[in-house]
């Protein structure tokens, strides 16, 4: 799976694959590039829950269990597959992991598999405002038909006059 080589840029911004738009903040590891990469992704999914995944060029896939250490806590989070354009979603420990992401300072992660690699550090700095805007516009839409009757105030001008 190839992606343009802006998705592997480190740090935090909006995820710029295809589709995504503003939907989602991707931050990914400091040795970033176009050919070894390690994000972590926040996303308004279309049920408009917010959805962690993991973008990665492991090979075979970025799926199964990965260490992960956040601020000197040690987790195991569990990724699986997902139709989003990522490499998996994150199954286990998402509400841990969301709010360490806003609230941390950093991440070192690796597939359980890959003992002797070494860790991918992911800097949060900037994570708070980019999952934030991400989020922002995630909620359901008001169909005209459910949104609330007149009040029955009726308005008036300075002077006290119907308009």
């Amino acid at each position: 799976m190839s992606a343009p080589a802006v998705a592997q840029t480190p740090g935090w911004q909006f995820s710029p694959l295809p589709g995504e738009g503003d939907r989602a903040a991707m931050g990914c590891d400091r040795d970033s590039t176009a050919a070894e990469f390690a994000c972590v992704v926040v996303r308004c999914e279309d049920d408009y829950s917010t959805g962690l995944h993991l973008f990665s060029n492991r090979t075979p896939n970025a799926l199964g269990t990965w260490k992960l250490t956040l601020d000197r806590e040690d987790r195991t989070i569990e990724v699986i597959p997902d139709i989003a354009p990522y490499s998996g979603r994150v199954a286990t420990e998402t509400d841990w992991l969301l709010d360490g992401l806003k609230q941390g300072s950093y991440i070192y992660l690796r597939h359980s598999t890959d003992e002797n690699a070494p860790f991918r550090f992911i800097s949060l700095a900037g994570s708070f405002a980019a999952i934030h805007e991400a989020l922002y516009w995630c909620a359901p839409r008001v169909s005209p038909t459910e949104q609330n009757a007149e009040t029955g105030v009726e308005t008036t001008n300075e002077l006290g006059e119907k308009p």
